[in-house]
């Protein structure tokens, strides 16, 4: 009678844990959406490059304690990263589904961001963003052993015709 009750009881801890999952996903992908996050995205993309040539913002994220996210709207996005990296480092988000949904995201992030993380492990250490790290380093080995995505087997892949393929060769040639 025990033994029935223990695997009762590890079989509702199995689908509370999936539900806890779910939860956790569609949290973060409502965090992910929002436009605070997306606006600091964007910034790291098109502007964080340009503003590290600049000694005065560098200087910023090599000092010790707060760094303003109004001036430095990368921080946003290393905060929402480096929590999502706990979240799959300690098994709270399924590391294969974080990975469908955010794998190529995270090593793009992590190549954008980690020289502006660099400047801040001068002074804060190796931990800083350690967890952001973590992920981008796990992102990458999921790339590689997932370069076309993953799907179930037999998987046929949809034909997608690209119209525009050799006006935009051609373009990129000109310039």
């Amino acid at each position: 009678m025990v033994g029935g009750s223990v695997i009762a009881a590890l079989i509702q801890l199995r689908h509370m844990r999936g539900g806890n999952q779910l939860q956790a996903l569609l949290s973060l992908e409502h965090d992910f959406r929002g436009p605070e996050l997306q606006a600091a995205l964007t910034y790291v993309q098109e502007h964080l490059p340009q503003r590290l040539e600049d000694p005065a913002y560098r200087r910023d994220l090599d000092r010790l304690g707060f760094i303003d996210p109004q001036v430095h709207p990368e921080m946003v996005a290393c905060n929402w990263l480096n929590e999502m990296g706990t979240l799959v480092k300690r098994d709270l988000v399924s590391e294969g589904t974080f990975m469908d949904l955010f794998g190529r995201l995270i090593v793009h992030c992590w190549k954008h961001l980690s020289p502006a993380i660099a400047i801040m492990r001068r002074k804060r250490g190796q931990a800083q963003y350690h967890d952001f790290e973590y992920l981008a380093v796990r992102a990458e080995a999921w790339l590689q052993r997932n370069p076309q995505g993953t799907a179930p087997r037999p998987f046929v892949r949809a034909e997608v015709a690209d119209p525009w393929l050799a006006v935009d060769t051609a373009a990129d040639a000109e310039r």
